[in-house]
């Protein structure tokens, strides 16, 4: 992956790549928790079963800096893997956000950290120390019907999440950038009232 693709991605309105791509998009009912967020990086991946939090634990021990955890809890929206604690665990292995296909708690404390965590809500039910054997971690899982294997990049903010292999992603940057740099011209244009004949494609 190059050096300057995850700071170039971030320089992209990721709204601006669903003009482009149809896949890789993920629900729109996993959503951020936290307002004006903007996050990408590469994906470390954790399937957690049976509510088990040890895998979690294993999970941010595996984070580096830059980093997003994307959480898959095996279809599980009751049991929270994400709170105050992990929170504090992942910022202090410098992630750059956290994505549950679930639930989080410990909401406020989340907010006053400022990690960008995304999930489908909240719940005060949370996992539980199992030391089971089902979890796994950095394995492809699903997230919100799209399958995201470790590695690929995670781009999120306040409109939703997209994943994309360091590939996809390569590919579609300059026209995304192309697209951005063009519409402060189109906005002007109609705000100067000019005929929308003369501005839309239709």
């Amino acid at each position: 992956m190059s050096p300057t693709l995850v700071q170039d991605l971030t320089d992209v309105s990721y709204p601006t790549i669903g003009h482009f791509l149809e896949d890789g998009f993920v629900s729109p009912a996993i959503q951020s928790l936290l307002d004006n967020v903007k996050i990408a990086g590469p994906a470390v991946t954790v399937r957690i079963a049976d509510h088990d939090a040890i895998a979690m634990n294993h999970a941010l021990l595996a984070l580096r800096p830059g980093d997003v955890l994307v959480v898959d809890m095996g279809g599980d929206h009751r049991h929270a893997p994400v709170g105050a604690v992990t929170a504090a665990a992942a910022l202090a292995q410098g992630a750059a956000g956290v994505v549950v296909d679930g639930v989080a708690t410990d909401v406020l404390e989340l907010r006053q950290t400022g990690l960008p965590v995304f999930a489908r809500g909240t719940s005060c039910l949370t996992t539980k120390r199992l030391y089971g054997s089902g979890s796994a971690v950095n394995v492809p899982v699903p997230c919100g019907g799209v399958e995201v294997n470790p590695g690929d990049l995670v781009l999120g903010d306040d409109n939703g999440l997209i994943i994309l292999s360091p590939e996809a992603a390569r590919e579609v940057l300059g026209k995304a950038l192309a697209s951005d740099a063009a519409e402060p011209a189109i906005l002007a244009r109609i705000a100067s009232g000019e005929p929308l004949e003369s501005i839309l494609a239709v």
